[in-house]
C-alpha cells in the first residue's frame, strides 16, 4: 500500500504520536512518500521511518492509495491542493484543536491504520467549488473544499459586491465582504459570520456578507448547480480574494466566477465517524444544562 504523509510543524509532546504512525505503517510494510515542507519537520524532531521517499507539490500522485494528514483541518486543505483532481482519499489524524475535517484523534491512529489494512472504511465525498477568472490566480489550484472570499483589503471603508446568479442580478452588497461557503466551510467562517450549518450532501452554496452595512440583508442558500458572478467596487481599488486560506490580492477590473468543481474532496470515514456526534463535540452543539 502506497501512503503519502503531510504535516504542519508539531512540538515534542506531540513527537509520540507521530513516531506511532510511521512505527504502525512500518509494521504493515506501507510504501511511504513525505512532502518535502514535512520532511524538514520529522527530521528536526527526529522521528524514524524504515523506508520512505519525498514528494513536492507539483508532482503527480495519482498513485498513493491514501493521503494522511498530520494536524488540524488547515493541513488537510493543503494537503487537498497536492492530490487535486486525482481524488486520492485523505484520513486526517488531528494533532491541533477543533477538526472538523480532520476527526481521527491522536488516540486512534493504530485502530485507524488497521481498519484502512482491513478494509474497514467508507468514503465521504465533498462538494468542491471552482473560482473562474479573466486572470490567472492560486497558480492553477483555483479549487476549495471550505469557502472562497471577497474582503476589503485596508480597514477604513467598506467595498460594494455585485452578485448575479446564472447572469441574474442578486443584490449588492454593501460590507466588509461576502462567503461563498460549500456545505462542507459552513461551520468555518460562514458560521461565525451568522451562516447557517448545512449538511455536507446538500448540494448546496451560501452566501454570506461580512458585516454588511445593511442589516436586512441575511445569508442566501442556492443551488450549487448555479454559477455565482461577482464584480467589486471600493475606494482603495484593491480588494482580498481567498480559496480556503490561501489568498491574493486584485485589483476591481477582474471578473470573479464560483462554481461547482467537476472533482470532489474524498475523505475517509472510519465505522464511528458521525458526522452530528462531531457537530455536538467541536461546537457544543445543542449543549444546555438542562440536557
Amino acid at each position: 500500500m502506497h501512503i503519502g504523509i503531510h504535516g504542519k510543524k508539531f512540538d515534542q509532546k506531540t513527537a509520540p504520536f507521530i513516531q506511532k504512525v510511521f512505527d504502525e505503517l512500518d509494521k504493515r510494510k506501507a510504501e511511504i512518500v513525505i512532502s518535502e515542507e514535512y520532511q524538514e519537520q520529522l527530521s528536526k524532531n527526529r522521528i524514524t521511518a524504515r523506508r520512505y521517499a519525498t514528494y513536492k507539490e507539483q508532482d503527480d500522485l495519482q498513485y498513493l492509495d491514501f493521503m494522511f494528514t498530520l494536524g488540524g483541518d488547515g493541513t488537510l486543505l493543503e494537503a487537498l491542493t497536492h492530490v487535486g483532481p486525482t481524488e486520492v482519499p485523505i484520513l486526517g489524524i488531528n494533532t491541533g484543536r477543533l477538526g472538523f475535517l480532520a476527526t481521527t484523534s491522536k488516540q486512534e491512529i493504530e485502530q485507524a491504520i488497521q481498519c484502512l489494512f482491513s478494509s474497514d472504511y467508507s468514503y465521504d465525498e465533498r462538494t468542491l467549488l471552482r473560482l473562474e477568472s479573466d486572470e490567472k490566480l492560486f497558480d492553477g489550484l483555483n479549487f476549495a473544499l471550505n469557502d472562497f472570499t471577497i474582503l476589503k483589503k485596508d480597514t477604513t471603508s467598506m467595498i460594494v459586491v455585485h452578485a448575479y446568479i446564472d447572469g441574474e442580478f442578486l443584490n449588492s452588497y454593501w460590507a466588509d465582504g461576502i462567503i461563498v461557503s460549500t456545505p462542507t466551510g459552513s461551520t468555518g467562517y460562514n458560521i461565525s459570520c451568522g451562516g447557517p450549518l448545512v449538511l455536507p450532501q446538500s448540494n448546496n452554496f451560501i452566501i454570506t456578507p461580512v458585516s454588511p452595512h445593511n442589516l436586512t440583508v441575511r445569508p442566501i442558500v442556492v443551488p450549487d448547480n448555479c454559477e455565482l458572478s461577482f464584480t467589486v467596487e471600493g475606494r482603495s481599488g484593491n480588494f482580498l480574494i481567498s480559496l480556503d486560506s490561501r489568498f491574493e490580492t486584485i485589483d476591481d477590473s477582474v471578473r470573479l466566477k464560483v462554481v461547482k468543481e467537476k472533482f470532489k474532496a474524498k475523505l475517509v470515514k472510519l465505522r464511528d465517524n458521525n458526522y452530528f456526534e462531531t457537530l455536538r463535540q467541536k461546537l457544543n452543539w445543542g449543549l444546555d444544562v438542562r440536557n
